[in-house]
C-alpha cells in the first residue's frame, strides 16, 4: 500500500477503536477526530487518488461520524459480551480494509539496477505494404504501437510514466484470459513506472544496442516492465512491440481499439501458420528502427542506434517469435525465449547456431497431447550450444508483470521478486554476452552458481 492509504488506515481505525472502547466520548473528542479523519481521508484522495480497493477504508470518517451520532456522552463502555462483540466487528472491517488494497497494490516496481535513467516514447508506425488480415475493409493497413524505453541523459525530470496509458481498454482485454472482470484491474492506472516520457537521451554512448520484446498472446506491451526497465537502465535500447488484435487491447492515437481476435489459434498447425504474422511485425520494426537511427523527428535516436548490435526476447509466443527471428534475420544476434513453446518453421536437428537462451517455467503441463511434439521442438532449438534454465516456484506468467499485480495470482512458494532478479541477471548477462559483446561466458557460470536451485544448463 502507499504512504497515504497506510495513514489514512491507521489513523481512522486508532480514532475509531478509541471511539468504541473508550469509556468517555465527550463532544471535545467528537471535535477533534471527525475533522482528523475526514482530513486524512481528503488528503488520500487528493495525493494519490482514489480505487475502489480501499472503499473499506473509506467509509471508516463516515462510522465514526455514526458513532458520534448514536451514542450518548460519557457513556460506559458496557459489559465484556458487547466489548467481545465489538472487538470481533473491528477486527473483521479492519482485515477487509487492509487486505484489498494489499492484495491489489499499486506499487509494482522497484528501481532498476544499472547507471541508467530510464526514459521512455510511443510511436505509432503503419506498414504501407501489409493489409490488416483482422480488419474487414482490405485497404486498411497494418497498425502497430511500439514503445521505446532507452538511457536518458535527465537525471528523473519530467513526467513519470504510467504504467498503462488505456488502462480501461487493457483490463477489458485481459477479462477473458485471466477469469476476472476488468473493473479489478482498473488501479493499474495508478501505478507509475521508473521510466520518464520523453526524456532527453544520455550523451554518455555515442551508440546504444537495441533488444527487441514481444510479448505472449493475449498479452500487452508493457507487461515486462520489470525486466525492460532493468535492461534499458544497463544501457540497451528496448523496444516493446504491441501485436495488434493479438495483444489484449491495441489503442491508436485516434482513440480506435484493437482487442484480441486471435480466438481460434487452438493446435500447433494453426500457431505456426500464424506466426508468419509476428514475424513480419518484427521485420517492419526493424526496418523502421533503422529508419529512426537514419533521421527521427525530435533527434532522439538519429545516430544513436547501432543496428550492427541487435538481440530480442519475449515471453510465451512472443519467445516463440523471437527464436524464429533468430534463425531467419541476421539483424538478430541473440535470442531468449522466455516459456514459450517453439511455434512456426521447424528448426534443424543441428539446432539454431546462434546464442539462444530458453527459460522454463518449473511447473509446466505436460499433460497436455502436444507436449511430446513441444520437448522435440525445445531439444532441436538447443542442439549445438543453446543454453536452457529453469527457475523453481515458477508458471508460465511468473515471467511477467503479472505476479506483482496480485498475491493471488502467484504460484505456491513463489517469491515474484526474487524471481525477477533471476530472470534479469541471466538476461542482462546473456546480452551482454552475445549483443553487446562484452565479458565472457563465466558471468552466467557465475550466475548459476550464485542461484544453485536454478537448473542452468548449456547443450
Amino acid at each position: 500500500m502507499r504512504f497515504w492509504e497506510i495513514g489514512l488506515i491507521v489513523v481512522n481505525f486508532v480514532l475509531l477503536g478509541w471511539t468504541l472502547f473508550t469509556r468517555k466520548r465527550t463532544k471535545r473528542w467528537f471535535a477533534i477526530a471527525l475533522p482528523v479523519a475526514y482530513c486524512v481521508l481528503i488528503v488520500q484522495l487528493i495525493a494519490e487518488g482514489y480505487r475502489w480497493q480501499m472503499i473499506p477504508a473509506y467509509l471508516s470518517p463516515i462510522i465514526l461520524t455514526a458513532c458520534y451520532l448514536l451514542t450518548k456522552q460519557k457513556k460506559n463502555a458496557g459489559s465484556w459480551v458487547s466489548v467481545a462483540v465489538k472487538s470481533l466487528l473491528l477486527f473483521i472491517y479492519l482485515s477487509v480494509a487492509v487486505a484489498l488494497p494489499a492484495l491489489m497494490p499499486v506499487s509494482l516496481f522497484q528501481k532498476p539496477n544499472g547507471p541508467f535513467t530510464v526514459g521512455t516514447t510511443l510511436y505509432h508506425w503503419v506498414d504501407d505494404r501489409r493489409e490488416e488480415p483482422f480488419a474487414k475493409d482490405p485497404k486498411d493497413r497494418r497498425e502497430l504501437m511500439v514503445q521505446i524505453y532507452y538511457p536518458a541523459g535527465d537525471q528523473g525530470e519530467g513526467d513519470r510514466e504510467p504504467y498503462l496509458r488505456n488502462t480501461h481498454e487493457v483490463a477489458k482485454g485481459l477479462e477473458g484470459d485471466l477469469s476476472i472482470p476488468a473493473f479489478t484491474l482498473s488501479h493499474l492506472g495508478l501505478v507509475q513506472t521508473n521510466a520518464f516520457t520523453d526524456a532527453r537521451m544520455s550523451d554518455t554512448e555515442k551508440q546504444y544496442p537495441v533488444l527487441l520484446f514481444s510479448h505472449g498472446l493475449n498479452g500487452f506491451r508493457n507487461q515486462n516492465t520489470f525486466e525492460v526497465e532493468e535492461l534499458a537502465s544497463q544501457g540497451y535500447i528496448v523496444v516493446s512491440i504491441d501485436h495488434a488484435y493479438d495483444a489484449a487491447a491495441t489503442v491508436y492515437p485516434d482513440g480506435r481499439t484493437a482487442y484480441f481476435q486471435s480466438v481460434n489459434l487452438s493446435d500447433l498447425p494453426e500457431r505456426d501458420r500464424h506466426i508468419q504474422l509476428w514475424k513480419d511485425d518484427v521485420a517492419f520494426v526493424l526496418d523502421q528502427i533503422e529508419k529512426l537511427n537514419r533521421g527521427d523527428v525530435d533527434d532522439r535516436f538519429t545516430g544513436r542506434i547501432d543496428t550492427s548490435r541487435i538481440g530480442m526476447f519475449g515471453h510465451s509466443y512472443g519467445g516463440a517469435t523471437a527464436a524464429q527471428m533468430l534463425v531467419e534475420d541476421s539483424r538478430i544476434k541473440a535470442a531468449i525465449d522466455m516459456d514459450g513453446t517453439l511455434y512456426g518453421s521447424t528448426i534443424k536437428d543441428s539446432g539454431i547456431g546462434k546464442p539462444f537462451l530458453l527459460m522454463s517455467a518449473e511447473m509446466s503441463d505436460d499433460s497436455d497431447e502436444d507436449s511430446l511434439e513441444e520437448k522435440l521442438r525445445n531439444k532441436r532449438a538447443l542442439a549445438g550450444g543453446g543454453m536452457s534454465l529453469v527457475i523453481p516456484h515458477t508458471d508460465h506468467t511468473s515471467f511477467t508483470d503479472f505476479h506483482l499485480m496480485s498475491p493471488l495470482l502467484r504460484s505456491p512458494g513463489e517469491d515474484p521478486r526474487y524471481v525477477h532478479r533471476i530472470i534479469n541477471e541471466f538476461s542482462l548477462a546473456f546480452f551482454d554476452l552475445y549483443v553487446k559483446q562484452r565479458g565472457n561466458s563465466l558471468e552466467l557460470e557465475k550466475l548459476a552458481t550464485k542461484y544453485p536451485e536454478v537448473h542452468f544448463k548449456v547443450n
